[in-house]
């Protein structure tokens, strides 16, 4: 029987603020298989996790983290926001996604690469974004692992899938059926997709064979895959 990937989306939030350690912690111990991080870089250049461009909504503190040091970052949140060298050290043996948002140019994907490779931690990497950024990675590591996001039912271009590479594509669940199932299947790569959180939605998406499912209910997620694999 295949078994679907659990992933964390932002560690477990629901019990722990998205993008700390606290978060990708328990979201390990809760089951997950690997946990998604979002990375982004200070005014200094150094990769931290922080979904949006600012401190506002998470940390209350309405600056933008790229005109913040990462010491800045550091003092304004009471050391809150991880570096990426804190992430892959707290989840050592463990999966990472790294998420690259807001259209990092060519100079922010080559730093978090540089960030990876420094950890040693390439072999349990992957990354995830759109094309640009998936082109960036490519272009600074040959051998990444790479889920391309889409979020359109037609299909990513042969030529942009021959210049990224990617091992997996990954898309918005709700534009997962079978149609898309098969077609992704056939064309020789994985399927992921992100953020079902409802038993339904999680239920439907396991019957369908999904390869990897990103959620913000990796414990929900869990139990639901173990019920699947004890039936005849």
């Amino acid at each position: 029987m295949q078994t679907v990937t659990a992933v964390a989306h932002r560690g477990d939030p629901y019990r722990a603020r998205e993008n700390t350690l606290a978060s990708l912690r328990s979201a390990l111990a809760r089951g997950a298989d690997a946990v998604e991080i979002d990375v982004r870089l200070t005014r200094d250049g150094v990769p931290v996790l922080l979904h949006d461009a600012t401190l506002k909504r998470l940390w209350e503190v309405d600056r933008p983290l790229s005109a913040l040091s990462a010491d800045e970052v550091r003092g304004l949140t009471a050391g809150g926001v991880p570096t990426l060298e804190e992430a892959l050290r707290a989840t050592d043996g463990h999966r990472v996604m790294i998420d690259l948002p807001g259209a990092p140019g060519v100079r922010a994907v080559h730093r978090v690469v540089d960030a990876v490779r420094a950890c040693g931690a390439r072999d349990r990497v992957y990354y995830t974004a759109g094309a640009p950024a998936m082109l960036a990675v490519r272009a600074a590591d040959a051998s990444a692992e790479i889920a391309l996001t889409w979020t359109t039912l037609a299909p990513p271009r042969p030529a942009l899938l021959d210049a990224v590479r990617p091992r997996w594509l990954n898309y918005r669940f709700p534009l997962v059926d079978r149609a898309l199932a098969e077609r992704v299947r056939r064309d020789g790569y994985l399927l992921s997709c992100w953020t079902p959180d409802t038993r339904r939605s999680l239920r439907r998406l396991l019957a369908l064979g999904v390869d990897s499912i990103t959620t913000n209910r990796v414990d929900v997620l869990h139990a639901l895959r173990a019920d699947e694999s004890r039936l005849p």
